[in-house]
């Protein structure tokens, strides 16, 4: 009897033990942040969207369900089959559980896809094409910090309002710079305005002359940069030099962030009308996070960056309210669960895995306004999720059908 109390005992200890101790593969939840570090997205995500995914795993206490949390890293340098090739050896050698960030919309689409066929989950905050939760969405797939229809409707719709009704862009020449125009296109002719014309550049161009001419010849009243990174700079200073805003057109940066405008300075910024989904000068709860980001890195954040810390956040909440870091339960959680920081106040998930929220416009002081290092900004409208997003139904994405 003594044998068979024992046993039964035994038995009972490993029917508790097991299902803890299975909760979590390989006894550590991975997040990998895969960005362009050292190209011309460095400044825009970069090695400061890695610090923000590590003050997440810090202040959610290091561990997720007893079991800890690790930050992996790597450079996809802008090229898709990099990206590809670091994503597969992080799921199948190194075990890593999600993968976000995802800076460059080309690489995002390849290793959200690569992800589907893996069952793994990717949140992307710093590529912007809207293809991610339309007809490429995937179920295991998220999309954070903003796109290129929160762009139109912010930057395009209110230079279209005030009167910036003829249009020539400056496009990128690669899947974020197709999308950011088409979608702005849209949004102008929808609003009444013309698009004159357009011209594309390759990435990490350095002489922006023939196009600059191409669209101040054009007349149009707004040239748009559909461009992001050290192109947006580059593109802005040569057109400071050309006279553009001087001649009486107005540049539209349609993906401008706080670390262009930084590289920027005032002098050659100010004006500038800009959309964004984060600033850190917001409230209190803005800038408590960006307070503890300038002590760690010497910097203040942009939503790319203030995106990576809520998605790593949010994901590792939703580990916790799974029970497990299983793909199918936390991707569910990742869709049921409000979003509710800093960066998105009341923010939720589409059924095509985009996250709204409110996205915010602002026009870029001059240097006479600003009171100070990183006071950049003036805020001239904030655009509802609902307005800036496109609905789930309207996205394209087969889930939705």
């Amino acid at each position: 009897m003594k044998l068979v109390a024992s046993f039964a005992a035994a038995l009972a200890a490993v029917a508790f033990v097991t299902p803890a101790s299975a909760q979590i593969s390989d006894d550590v939840v991975r997040i990998g942040i895969l960005n362009d570090q050292s190209g011309v997205y460095a400044d825009f995500g970069g090695k400061w969207s890695v610090e923000a995914a590590k003050m997440a795993a810090e202040d959610f206490g290091g561990k997720v369900l007893d079991k800890p949390i690790e930050i992996v890293t790597a450079d996809h340098q802008n090229k898709p089959d990099i990206a590809t090739g670091v994503a597969r050896k992080w799921y199948d050698v190194d075990k890593v559980d999600a993968i976000m960030e995802l800076t460059t919309s080309s690489v995002a689409l390849a290793v959200q896809e690569l992800s589907k066929d893996k069952k793994k989950i990717t949140i992307t905050d710093g590529a912007a094409t809207t293809r991610l939760t339309g007809d490429l969405c995937s179920p295991y797939g998220f999309h954070w910090a903003y796109d290129t229809q929160a762009l139109a409707v912010g930057t395009g719709g209110s230079l279209v309002e005030h009167g910036g009704d003829t249009w020539y862009f400056i496009t990128a020449d690669y899947q974020f710079g197709y999308s950011l125009e088409e979608d702005t296109s849209k949004y102008v002719k929808a609003k009444g305005g013309k698009v004159l014309g357009a011209v594309r550049h390759p990435l990490n161009a350095q002489d922006f002359s023939s196009f600059l001419l191409q669209a101040q010849s054009s007349k149009a009243k707004v040239v748009g940069l559909a461009n992001a990174g050290q192109d947006t700079i580059n593109a802005v200073k040569q057109a400071s030099e050309f006279g553009i805003v001087a001649g009486g057109q107005k540049l539209a940066g349609l993906l401008l962030t706080l670390a262009e405008v930084h590289g920027l300075g005032l002098n050659a910024a100010q004006g500038l009308v800009l959309t964004e989904g984060y600033y850190w000068d917001l409230d209190e709860q803005s800038r408590g996070f960006a307070q503890k980001f300038q002590k760690r890195t010497g910097r203040m954040p942009n939503m790319i960056q203030a995106g990576t810390y809520s998605s790593v956040m949010q994901y590792l909440k939703a580990v916790k309210a799974a029970g497990t870091d299983a793909t199918e339960p936390v991707a569910k959680k990742l869709h049921e669960m409000p979003v509710d920081d800093f960066f998105a106040r009341g923010g939720k998930v589409l059924a095509n895995g985009r996250m709204i929220h409110e996205m915010y416009l602002f026009e870029v002081k001059s240097p006479k306004e600003s009171k100070g290092p990183w006071d950049y900004y003036k805020l001239l409208a904030k655009i509802p999720g609902e307005q800036a997003f496109f609905k789930a139904s309207e996205s394209g994405c087969p889930m939705t059908k």
